[in-house]
């Protein structure tokens, strides 16, 4: 993008124009325009973070730290905002200043444009592996440098570093266990990286999920089980705003792999929650019905505190996963969503619930989520009570 035109104003009247001694306008610095980006970026504000970290871009020196900073956190923000090719430009570029990743992290340096380079990656496969392993080489060069440092600060970043690195690896997994799944090795390859990651980060739910990937892809179910418990016993009691929540992407993949492993109850727990944080999800609202449609046709029911016959839970379950599926087909026109095939499949689960429950103009009951079905009832026949009390009293 174009640079912003110098001022043509004398330095000798900075106190007047507002400018500072480098003859930049005070409120260019890019440091604190990078810094309001930022804020807008992690507050879900990317459009607004973009013109911010421009002008600040714009305003830095030729190969001052602030331009590295700068191309790294334009790069995010055409993430965020999904203009993959612009952000994949600007990290290229950052890595033109930055090759092996030596500069400080507070200069923009380190490993983070290489790690998004391995996920965008046109080419995948190889191309990723590529990039995670330059990125794996830079987190653990600047896990040894802060580890012998021996400063409290320095421990704690070390700690940080570590969850990248033990990341890292587990992206790597994923790409043998996709892309490159043909090669001869990849199978000892990931229990490899799998197995460092989890030394790095023993208690990381993201290698747990890794973990869980991997034995279901060797048909060890028990082992899936367990590892995917205990990746869910690490944050399902904690508040939605903990650091130590997984992102949503995350979880979404966490709820897969729960059904995948024969796992819907709590799969569908995982997915009540998530609706509640974001309830314009249209593949969260879709695998909750799928969930829920595969626990209705099952042997294993959801959980109900009420004194449902088994009949009537099987029969509740199905119209709350004909409620979710339809809510993700309404949001999938809303949006325009992309996937082809979560809709088709949507739409061939609908339509079977509706030839097993009946086809109703009357949509009233399809407004109900599943955990509104499964309400105590005695707690209404107790509010009941209380209410007459009171009317009494």
């Amino acid at each position: 993008m174009a640079k912003t035109r110098p001022s043509k104003k004398s330095p000798k009247k900075a106190g007047k124009s507002g400018l500072n001694g480098s003859g930049k306008k005070m409120n260019e610095d890019p440091a604190i325009l990078y810094d309001q980006a930022t804020t807008l970026l992690q507050t879900g504000h990317a459009e607004a973070a973009l013109p911010l970290a421009q002008r600040g871009f714009d305003a830095a020196s030729t190969g001052s730290p602030n331009v590295l900073r700068g191309l790294n956190l334009i790069g995010e923000i055409y993430v965020e905002l999904g203009e993959i090719d612009a952000a994949r430009e600007h990290f290229t570029r950052a890595v033109a200043l930055d090759p092996n990743g030596e500069v400080p992290e507070s200069e923009g340096g380190g490993a983070e444009k290489f790690l998004w380079l391995a996920q965008l990656s046109e080419a995948g496969g190889n191309d990723s592996v590529n990039w995670f392993e330059k990125g794996v080489a830079t987190l653990r060069r600047n896990i040894q440098l802060l580890e012998q440092s021996g400063k409290a600060d320095d421990a704690l970043a070390a700690q940080e570093e570590k969850k990248k690195l033990a990341h890292a690896l587990c992206g790597v997994v994923e790409i043998y266990m996709t892309d490159l799944s043909w090669e001869e090795d990849a199978e000892a390859r990931c229990e490899a990286l799998v197995t460092e990651a989890l030394l790095v980060a023993p208690d990381s739910p993201e290698c747990l999920q890794t973990l869980a990937s991997v034995r279901i892809s060797q048909l060890r179910h028990d082992d899936a089980k367990a590892a995917l418990s205990r990746s869910l016993e690490l944050w399902k009691d904690l508040p939605p705003d903990s650091p130590l929540v997984p992102d949503f992407p995350t979880r979404v993949s966490l709820a897969r792999l729960l059904m995948e492993a024969q796992m819907e109850v709590e799969a569908l727990e995982v997915l009540e929650r998530m609706v509640l944080e974001d309830d314009h999800s249209v593949e969260t609202w879709y695998l909750g019905g799928w969930c829920l449609y595969l626990l209705g046709k099952g042997e294993r029911l959801p959980p109900t505190k009420g004194d449902l016959s088994e009949a009537e839970l099987r029969q509740s379950t199905l119209r709350s996963s004909r409620s979710w599926l339809k809510q993700s087909l309404k949001l999938y026109e809303l949006i325009d969503y992309e996937d082809v095939k979560l809709k088709e499949h949507a739409e061939e689960l609908v339509q079977d619930l509706q030839n097993e429950l009946g086809d109703m103009d009357d949509d009233s009951d399809d407004a109900e989520v599943a955990d509104e079905e499964w309400e105590d009832e005695s707690n209404d026949e107790d509010d009941g009570d209380e209410d007459q009390k009171m009317a009494d009293s």
